[in-house]
């Protein structure tokens, strides 16, 4: 008997959702897109995917849904606002929730789905758009373990590890505050310390391959200082999204009345970017900020 194959649907098909929805094709999923920007919808149809106009058509069949947008607010609205899933997704399916939020809205999201039938997993990525092409992503999940079992297939397509952090909604938004406040911090310490080699006088390509064999180095700096090196500011991952992220870690931290200095100092470069007209830009043009302040010569800079 042919085992009928399970039926996706993908609401944001920017890179990140593109590459999930690509890598749910390649793994024999029958995959329907949905972005608000029909380019993306035209190019996914071309490459043999399927497209809908809205995302309540794309999830009217699906056994899962997955939610590849900025934040908690797109979130709700392709949960619950006009033409959202909550009330076209077949009971009994899964909706994956992609982006990064904060925990309590997490909860909230999934308490609302939740007694309609529907199942809601609190699933953040990471891993950048060249890995979610790949099916390479790292998921951080959390929800009931019938969610789980009923998204695995969907999930080992689009990822290489899938962490199940808890049975609860807003555990996997919680590792993922970390990470990010983490990468934020990374970022932003990068971003000083290749101005500041460049201010010496240094050769910074030599400061690259210098730093990334010692003791110094991060996984941001060996991956964002190629950027700077190539004076090629086009997102991968905005300045934006980290004002974003790094603000929402402020607010968790004050809540819970936590301290995090290094994280506020990381969050005022991203805004100071941002103010600068660099929002859009990729989220290492932290460094053209200190470029600009203080004259260090680096590629693209003054663009």
């Amino acid at each position: 008997m042919a085992i009928t194959p399970q039926r996706a649907a993908v609401i944001g098909l920017g890179s990140m959702g593109y590459g999930m929805a690509i890598s749910l094709r390649r793994a024999g999923l029958v995959v329907t897109g949905c972005d608000v920007n029909a380019a993306n919808v035209e190019r996914f149809v071309a490459e043999g995917g399927q497209g809908a106009p809205t995302p309540a058509d794309a999830a009217r069949d699906a056994d899962i849904a997955v939610s590849v947008v900025v934040n908690a607010a797109q979130t709700e609205a392709i949960l619950f606002g006009k033409d959202g899933v909550a009330d076209t997704l077949p009971r009994g399916a899964v909706f994956v929730s992609s982006a990064t939020m904060d925990p309590d809205i997490a909860r909230r999201l999934a308490a609302r789905l939740e007694p309609g039938g529907r199942l809601y997993l609190d699933a953040p990525i990471s891993g950048g758009a060249r890995r979610a092409a790949q099916g390479e992503l790292t998921i951080l999940a959390s929800g009931r373990t019938e969610a789980f079992a009923r998204a695995r297939p969907a999930l080992d397509a689009m990822a290489a590890k899938v962490y199940e952090l808890g049975d609860a909604p807003g555990q996997g938004a919680a590792f993922k505050m970390i990470n990010q406040l983490l990468a934020g911090v990374h970022i932003a310490a990068a971003s000083e310390a290749i101005a500041f080699a460049a201010k010496q006088g240094l050769d910074i390509g030599k400061v690259y391959e210098v730093i990334t064999a010692s003791a110094g180095n991060s996984w941001m700096f060996e991956n964002r200082v190629p950027h700077v090196l190539e004076g090629d500011y086009t997102p991968r991952s905005a300045v934006d999204i980290f004002v974003k992220d790094l603000g929402i870690i402020q607010d968790m931290a004050r809540n819970a009345r936590f301290p995090v200095p290094v994280a506020a100092a990381a969050l005022q470069m991203f805004l100071m970017a941002s103010g600068a007209g660099l929002g859009r830009d990729d989220d290492i043009a932290v460094a053209k900020v200190y470029a600009r302040l203080t004259g260090a010569p680096l590629p693209g800079a003054k663009s």
